[in-house]
């Protein structure tokens, strides 16, 4: 049903799943970099189609609404919510004989902007696993979200201005809904801007939020990509505190490794434990892990799981 060719793809319809570079056909999960390129004809959510074309100009596209089913040369394809980013998607594949669900980036639990996921059951599970490590155990949100308040709450006090940094797609809006509906202003960063300018037209309000504006700094929080990025500079900005939002801030290796003055761990992506609960819901009788660490498939392997690093497949067809 589906072989390994640097990604996954769905063999009888020659479908490209996630894969950066250029298909004749290629499913998009979601519009960040590492999931998608130009590919000739590209299936996506309604959301993702528009996030996709934000960012690589007009392009060929085949919506997919979740949970609609599309038949395609004896396979049936639907998407499932995956709670990543805004319209961040699951594929299902099913072709009467085996059901694959991929998750592509995904989150369990809810989102200030993501439609929450709820994975289906398949019988082979391939899955991002990311924060497949112990240490990577995300405090309860509610908690995370307070500290973030606090956080930003002092800074302010204190006549600073705190500086969030979040990528410019999904995190940075996430963020935003977060303080607008705690009462606090938002300026974006252009590139920021433009996309949550996307959110609002697809109907997903970030509320008192606006394009960054020097002039329009006192008591307002800033949201702007993360440092390292060139774009990330702001003309004006001083007397600042830095935030970083990141479930990398729950590691006990990496989080002061992050260069900020605060490290939150606010995450899009399934937490250890998260991972696990993934598998529970889908009930896989065979797991391949992308993109995490493969001391995760071991670990699922002495748990009793028929697991498999997705890079193991040979480029023969499997199932």
């Amino acid at each position: 049903m589906f072989h390994y060719d640097r990604g996954l793809k769905i063999t009888a319809i020659d479908l490209a799943v996630d894969f950066c570079r250029r298909m004749p056909r290629g499913f998009i999960s979601h519009a960040h970099s590492d999931h998608m390129a130009r590919h000739e004809l590209a299936f996506c959510t309604p959301v993702t189609s528009r996030m996709y074309q934000r960012r690589h100009g007009a392009r060929l596209t085949r919506p997919m609404p979740f949970g609609e089913i599309m038949e395609w040369h004896g396979v049936r394809l639907s998407t499932h919510p995956a709670g990543h980013v805004f319209g961040s998607a699951m594929l299902l594949a099913e072709d009467g004989k085996q059901r694959l669900l991929y998750t592509g980036d995904f989150k369990l639990g809810p989102s200030a902007t993501a439609e929450e996921a709820d994975p289906p059951p398949a019988d082979v599970l391939v899955m991002e696993t990311t924060f497949g490590d112990p240490q990577y155990r995300l405090p309860p949100r509610e908690k995370v979200v307070r500290e973030l308040i606090e956080i930003v709450r002092d800074t302010l006090q204190r006549g600073q201005t705190p500086v969030i940094q979040a990528y410019v797609l999904g995190k940075a809006q996430e963020v935003t809904k977060i303080l607008t509906k705690a009462g606090f202003e938002v300026l974006q960063h252009p590139l920021t801007w433009d996309i949550s300018q996307e959110y609002e037209a697809e109907g997903c309000s970030l509320g008192a939020c606006g394009p960054y504006d020097p002039a329009e700094l006192p008591g307002k929080v800033v949201v702007a990509p993360p440092r390292m990025q060139k774009a990330a500079k702001l003309p004006g900005l001083k007397n600042t505190v830095s935030i970083g939002v990141t479930g990398w801030a729950a590691g006990t290796k990496r989080r002061w490794g992050l260069g900020v003055d605060h490290a939150v761990p606010l995450s899009d992506h399934a937490d250890y434990d998260g991972l696990l609960e993934c598998i529970a819901k889908v009930k896989p009788q065979v797991i391949y892990c992308t993109h995490g660490p493969l001391s995760f498939v071991d670990h699922l392997r002495e748990l009793g799981h028929n697991a498999f690093s997705l890079n193991s497949l040979a480029a023969s067809p499997v199932g």
